[in-house]
């Protein structure tokens, strides 16, 4: 006649599992997190209700707890806490040897608070299966009662007061054992009706009696069809369960009534069921949405984390975007509960992955700079030793070919990038600044020494002059066109390039002004001969 129904402690713990279930997920909390969660639920009024939580909490903190162990490269065992562990938990904490974890206190702790909980939670248990079995003992008492009060009538002016004070005994009287429940209240329910169909003597306590019951289950109706207007779901469903317990201490009524009465309760029940079973279908539904929303991210992050990766500034470009994706990941809800921890432990793979991967290569990069930075330490001094040499042509050599391995060396740390490039270029221009004036100097006196030698012994003639001019300028270019190549290591560099092109655009000009020089001379010296 009436839909199956469980107890009500029973549906009430259900629910709250479900609940749960979907409103927290324990796989993405920090162990300081989830040691937090089980502090506040150890102190919560309606902790012994929650044990259910309780274990789902215990489970995520040792995972986490073995996984960062494992990842901190310690090899000592996680043990979870069990039945067996806590009974036989003592108050004290073992002596350790050798370093402490850092694990071990929020380990400690987090141990302490469930071991306590599962003490209480068994002493409750205890309790409250007394109160259970004091209560069956109570309930078949009021059974035998009936019982004795249907088959062995007496006036039911007599009687109707005593089953009316069996009815409301059996109301007070607490849950029994669930194993026991539906055998017990079947029978209850049995004598009742058979109470009812006793009471042909009296019609008018009878349909009395029918139509308090009518009108007490007409309001349980009420009730019930109101309940599908809640805006919470959950909490309409919990309550419909009371209403059906209420229901079932109800006694009949007469008979033209119950199909229908029944009918309309029934009704309002299975609006409600539906509802609270729609609302857990669209949970599930955004929850495959939420799924497939994280697995695709999960193939961004591994397509990122599996490129080939060569210069720092890709490494911090991809890093900023993975940045991103995980924000993007923390905006997404809860995927289903068989899919969750797995599709978050394949995102914290390739994150891990990738960063683990940047560390690396940042790791290499930098012994890779401070490997190029001795190398350009050794060519500083060996230009800085050669800044005072008059040896000019082996000198510029050499100077020129440590410029090329300069060039040819890879990048220094930066913050000191400009300071080798300004001793190193200072060592450059100090020897060729003094190349320059000796030349000068030297240039000077070839052109005194024609003007006041013995003009009877024979002068270097023009074309010999002007070939000299073009040798020295011809060095002087290869030198504005060597240093030009290092301006773009230094701040400043596009200006100072802009003025080394200069001379060397006009030293070019000068040049070819003294190939026409010397071309017109050896002409004329042909014209001559």
């Amino acid at each position: 006649m009436s839909e199956e129904i469980k107890p009500v402690e029973l549906q009430e713990q259900e629910t709250a599992d479900v609940v749960a279930e979907v409103t927290v997920n324990y796989s993405e909390k920090t162990l300081a997190e989830l040691s937090e969660l089980m502090q506040s639920l150890t102190e919560s009024e309606d902790r012994m209700k929650r044990y259910k939580e309780a274990e789902a909490i215990k489970s995520a903190f040792y995972k986490k707890l073995s996984k960062e162990k494992a990842e901190a490269g310690e090899d000592t065992p996680v043990e979870e806490p069990d039945e067996s562990t806590v009974a036989e938990e003592e108050s004290t904490v073992p002596m350790q040897s050798g370093p402490v974890s850092p694990f071990a206190a929020i380990e400690a702790g987090f141990k302490s608070l469930y071991v306590q909980y599962k003490k209480e939670r068994a002493e409750y248990n205890r309790e409250q299966d007394a109160a259970r079995e004091e209560n069956l003992k109570v309930k078949q008492g009021i059974i035998e009662e009936l019982k004795a009060l249907v088959e062995e009538p007496s006036d039911m002016k007599e009687a109707f007061p005593k089953f009316r004070d069996i009815q409301n005994r059996w109301r007070e009287t607490g849950p029994v054992p669930q194993q026991s429940f539906r055998d017990v209240n079947d029978t209850y329910q049995l004598f009742v009706t058979k109470f009812y169909d006793l009471v042909d003597i009296n019609r008018e306590l009878r349909d009395l009696d029918f139509k308090k019951n009518l009108e007490a289950k007409t309001a349980l109706c009420e009730r019930a069809e109101a309940l599908s207007k809640d805006q919470d779901v959950v909490e309409a469903f919990k309550e419909l369960q009371k209403l059906h317990e209420q229901w079932k201490d109800l006694g009949p009524v007469a008979k033209e009534y119950r199909d229908e009465i029944w009918e309309r309760f029934r009704a309002a029940t299975t609006v409600i069921n539906k509802l609270y079973q729609g609302h857990f279908e669209q949970i599930k539904a955004r929850q495959e949405e939420n799924l497939k929303a994280k697995q695709a991210l999960c193939e961004k992050v591994e397509e990122i984390a599996s490129r080939e990766i060569t210069s720092s500034t890709q490494w911090n470009n991809l890093s900023k975007e993975i940045e991103a994706i995980q924000a993007e990941w923390r905006k997404i809800g809860y995927a289903t509960r068989k899919e969750n921890q797995k599709v978050y432990d394949r995102f914290r793979a390739a994150c891990d992955s990738f960063f683990e991967r940047k560390r690396a290569s940042f790791a290499e990069f930098k012994d890779a700079m401070n490997e190029n930075l001795e190398k350009k330490m050794a060519i500083i001094e060996e230009a800085e030793s050669l800044a005072s040499s008059t040896d000019w042509k082996a000198t510029s050599d050499r100077l020129i070919e440590l410029q090329k391995q300069w060039k040819e060396i890879g990048a220094v740390p930066r913050k000191k990038s400009e300071q080798l490039w300004k001793r190193f270029r200072t060592a450059c221009d100090s020897f060729f600044e003094a190349r320059e004036a000796a030349r000068k100097e030297a240039h000077a006196r070839r052109e005194a020494q024609p003007r006041g030698a013995d003009r009877r012994r024979p002068q270097a003639s023009p074309k010999d002059r002007l070939k000299e001019q073009y040798a020295a300028l011809q060095q002087e270019i290869q030198t504005y066109e060597n240093n030009i190549g290092f301006f773009g290591l230094s701040k400043g560099a596009e200006k100072l390039k802009a003025q080394m092109q200069e001379r060397i655009d006009a030293a070019k000009a000068k040049l070819e002004d003294l190939k026409a020089q010397i071309r017109a001379k050896e002409q004329e010296e042909s014209v001559e001969e």
